[in-house]
Parts: C-alpha cells; structure tokens; sequence
C-alpha cells in the first residue's frame, strides 16, 4: 500500500483540499462582488487540473521511463470522474448548503482533460529533446 502511494502525497493533500473548499458554506462569501459569474466552474476546473498534474506527476515519479500509456490517462480520468461526481453527490445529499449541479462535474472533467493534454505534451516534448 505504501508502495501505490509512495510519489502522491501531493495529490492526496490537494484532494483533502478540495473536499474541504468545496464543501464548506460560503456564507455571505458566495455573494461578494469579488466572484463573478462562472467563477465556481472555473475553481472547479481550476482545481482538478491541479490534482491531475499532481496524480500524474506522482505516477511519473514511479516509473522509469517517464511516459504514460493511454491506459493510465483513462484510469485517472475515471478517478477524477468519481471523485468529481462523489463530491456532487456529497453537495446534494451531506451538505445541502451548496448546490450539486452537473456543470460542476463537465468543469471537473474538463480541468481532468486540460491536466492530462497537459502532462501528454510536456511528456512527449521531453521525450523528443532526449532523442
């Protein structure tokens, strides 16, 4: 078990984080001028972009070759797709003051796909200069 997680304390620490952020009440601070419309969809993005680097880096770190295989990039994809949705699920039935919405689960996979085109690219660019 040690093992499996050994490299993702990042990621686990940043999963912990969202939990918290997005299940704690706002109160008035949802209401401030600051937030502008759309800007719980970007945080959602925002946040799991953040944690897919993180999962991958952490499964990077395990292997030799630094590159991953299109079978680990739907693993995680799947991961954050449960996370994502457990945390709407969470925000309908646990805390019900938040709103679950499916626009917060598409921003969850978005930011998942952002972080993993991210990692593929840098991945791949790295692997071309080494040659």
């Amino acid at each position: 078990m040690q093992k499996l997680f050994k490299h993702q304390s990042p990621a686990l620490i940043w999963a912990l984080f969202i939990l918290i952020i997005c299940c704690a009440s706002l109160g008035k601070a949802g209401e401030s001028p600051l937030f502008f419309k759309g800007f719980d969809k970007l945080t959602h993005t925002g946040l799991f972009f953040v944690l897919t680097i993180f999962t991958l880096y952490g499964l990077l770190r395990k292997q030799a070759h630094h590159q991953l295989s299109a079978s680990i990039f739907a693993f995680v994809l799947g991961i954050m797709f449960l996370f994502g949705g457990a945390i709407e699920l969470l925000q309908l039935k646990v805390f019900t003051y938040r709103s679950a919405e499916w626009a917060d689960l598409f921003c969850d996979v978005l930011g998942t796909l952002m972080g993993i085109f991210s990692v593929s690219v840098t991945t791949y660019a790295i692997q071309t200069q080494r040659q």
